[in-house]
């Protein structure tokens, strides 16, 4: 983990740790009961267990969708990683390739015999 992610976390860590004492006093202020409406009729319950199961269903939900997200964010990077190793397969092949056709015509060109020639001025009328 690199020093700049491990700072993130330590600071991840201590703001939820400190969103969490606050919920939590706001909780024990708040302990009336309080009708809460289901689907299928009314139950009072006490506004603690409200205010407590609400933060609860939401660092839940929270959760799932950053494990969402980090999933498709993994499989992107292995995605991209595939398509790296491709390309590099690619430029190796064709490296050799260059590398192939240069010796060919290092190897044309030394069957190609050298005729020296005098360049003479032309003739004078």
């Amino acid at each position: 983990m690199s020093r700049e992610s491990g700072k993130n976390f330590q600071w991840t860590v201590l703001l939820s740790l400190l969103f969490a004492v606050i919920i939590a006093v706001f909780a024990v202020f708040n302990v009336d009961s309080v009708p809460v409406n289901y689907l299928f009729g009314t139950e009072m319950i006490p506004l603690v267990l409200v205010i407590l199961g609400s933060a609860l269903l939401g660092a839940l939900f929270s959760g799932f969708f950053a494990i969402f997200k980090s999933y498709i964010g993994s499989r992107r990077i292995k995605e991209l990683e595939k398509k790296l190793q491709a390309k590099e397969e690619e430029l190796t092949r064709q490296q050799r390739q260059m590398q192939e056709m240069e010796e060919q015509i290092d190897t044309l060109m030394a069957e190609v015999p050298v005729v020296e020639t005098e360049i003479l001025p032309p003739k004078q009328m």
